[in-house]
């Protein structure tokens, strides 16, 4: 499946998070965990999109970039949610010091700069990709899950 819509505002942004959210969360209750690459360049709206789709799950916690630590962890409604920024990542090899399966059984991965990671990080069930598109953004979303694929459907409808 590849779906795309344009998005003017934040506040669209944060309605497509708000959406995806509710698509995902009975899927995340039928899985053992799902893995989300957020790709685009620096400023397309990685960490913003993030911070929504965690809000929309009730985190109350400042959502901010992992760019320094690469990891962070939120507790919400569909349970442990790790997020990752590999952007200042040398080297994929530099995942395996973080523990990486301890968390294998976290519902939701989010990654953000995920060809960094190339090898080592698990592949992806969803991709999200933000591109600039004048003062907005195109939002592309692709997955060859079936029941990701089904459940999110009317999402970008």
């Amino acid at each position: 499946m590849k779906r795309q819509c344009s998005i003017d505002t934040e506040e669209q942004m944060q309605a497509l998070a708000k959406r995806m959210a509710a698509a995902l969360q009975p899927v995340l209750a039928e899985r053992s965990s799902c893995v989300l690459w957020l790709e685009g360049d620096l400023g397309a709206g990685k960490t913003f999109f993030t911070r929504a789709l965690l809000q929309a799950w009730g985190v109350t916690d400042t959502v901010c970039s992992p760019t320094y630590t690469l990891l962070n962890q939120y507790e919400c409604a569909v349970g442990l949610v790790v997020h990752m920024d590999l952007y200042r990542l040398r080297d994929p090899e530099e995942l395996l010091c973080l523990g990486l399966d301890d968390l294998s059984d976290a519902p939701l991965w989010i990654v953000e700069w995920p060809d960094r990671g190339a090898g080592v990080l698990p592949k992806a069930d969803l991709a999200l990709h933000l591109t600039y598109a004048g003062e907005g953004r195109s939002v592309t979303l692709h997955t060859t899950d079936s029941l990701l694929e089904q459940r999110l459907e009317t999402v970008f409808s």
